[in-house]
């Protein structure tokens, strides 16, 4: 029973620290101003446009859109899946929850940085790129946290008897034409306020490299943590 305690605390400690260091490269994307990853486009573009109040809670960050559109991919994967979706797939539900605050967290935290030149906003998005690709490394290996985007590409691959691969880069030109038709239906401009960048050559660089990074990623934190995950 200890044994499986530790077990359990172990794994959610590595899942939860690859929320975080996620959360931060969403952050880095933003203060970057080259345009955030795909998912994180649409709750980016929204926290542009405002906030409004649900049952006295004002609603309008980016983490807190985040955790609304993750409840949405939720949604869809029940009605793709129906009696085949898990009840443990609900732990996807704290998993938003916790990301959503660690976004909010990552943002603020990371507020200071200001960018002034091409190159460095270069570098941020780089840097986005690498913490966002150790992030989902540990994610996996702990087998702890589940986020609704890859449970939602898996559910609709499912459901069309797709490739994952295929479905996931129809997922995020999806997801990035969405935020770009509420950009420019609020702005009139697809790539987000005039002031802020949602989409640019970022998003693209991110979509292609996060993935390739994760090749190396994943080995380093297989060799960071050995067998001490199971």
């Amino acid at each position: 029973m200890e044994n499986n305690i530790k077990s359990i605390l172990s794994r959610y400690l590595t899942g939860t620290s690859g929320l975080f260091l996620v959360s931060v490269g969403v952050a880095l994307s933003i203060k970057s101003d080259l345009g955030t990853s795909p998912i994180s486009c649409p709750p980016y573009v929204a926290s542009l446009i405002g906030g409004f109040d649900v049952a006295g809670i004002h609603v309008g960050t980016v983490g807190q859109y985040t955790i609304m559109m993750h409840f949405i991919f939720i949604l869809l994967q029940i009605a793709l899946l129906r009696k085949r979706f898990k009840m443990e797939s609900l732990m996807q539900i704290p998993a938003a929850l916790v990301f959503g605050f660690l976004t909010d967290l990552s943002i603020w935290a990371l507020d200071w940085i200001s960018p002034e030149s091409y190159a460095m906003r270069l570098v941020l998005m780089a840097s986005a790129i690498v913490v966002t690709a150790f992030g989902v490394s540990l994610e996996v290996m702990g087998k702890a946290w589940m986020l609704a985007g890859e449970m939602t590409t898996a559910a609709v691959a499912d459901f069309l008897g797709a490739k994952f691969r295929n479905t996931k880069i129809g997922f995020d030109i999806t997801l990035v034409i969405i935020a770009a038709a509420i950009s420019w239906f609020s702005f009139g401009n697809p790539l987000g306020d005039g002031t802020e960048n949602v989409i640019r050559e970022g998003t693209v660089i991110s979509a292609l490299f996060t993935g390739l990074c994760m090749r190396f990623t994943d080995k380093a934190v297989g060799k960071m943590l050995g067998g001490r995950i199971h």
